[in-house]
């Protein structure tokens, strides 16, 4: 079973007891943390694909150590000009550790009152707009008769 997870403004494709390195999370070491923007779900029989993420899927995770990553150097020349300029830095990351990828099976009374209630949504729209483009129809008329 594997998941794709987006964490910290990054997607990541997940299995359990998988080691990750990611952006710096702001929680204690040793503590839990779960992820809700589960896009894909992967559990060997059937692939779910969320539009955009899956509703009732959860990433649980272990915070195991913050530390930092290796140096990227920046390096800035100008070519004839005695321009040279080098910087560097060390982004900020956390190991986790994805301890349980679990969805949560949603009933069929909740499944069919959600499609209830999006029809009622689609149907007054329809007759608003219809009732907009009847008053925009009669406004033209009017003006045309002037």
């Amino acid at each position: 079973m594997y998941a794709v997870v987006e964490i910290q403004g990054s997607q990541f494709k997940v299995s359990k007891d998988q080691k990750l390195y990611v952006n710096r999370i702001d929680a204690k070491e040793g503590s839990k943390v779960s992820f809700e923007n589960v896009l894909l779900l992967d559990d060997g029989k059937k692939v779910q694909v969320g539009k955009p993420i899956l509703s009732g899927t959860l990433v649980e995770a272990k915070i195991i150590s913050h530390l930092k990553d290796d140096k990227v150097i920046v390096f800035k020349k100008k070519r004839r000009k005695g321009y040279k300029v080098k910087n560097g830095h060390r982004q900020h990351i956390t190991e986790i550790v994805i301890q349980d990828i679990s969805e949560k099976k949603i009933s069929k009374k909740a499944a069919s009152i959600d499609s209830k209630d999006s029809t009622k949504k689609t149907t007054a729209a329809k007759k608003t707009t219809a009732a907009k483009k009847t008053t925009a129809a009669k406004k033209t008329a009017a003006a045309k008769k002037k």
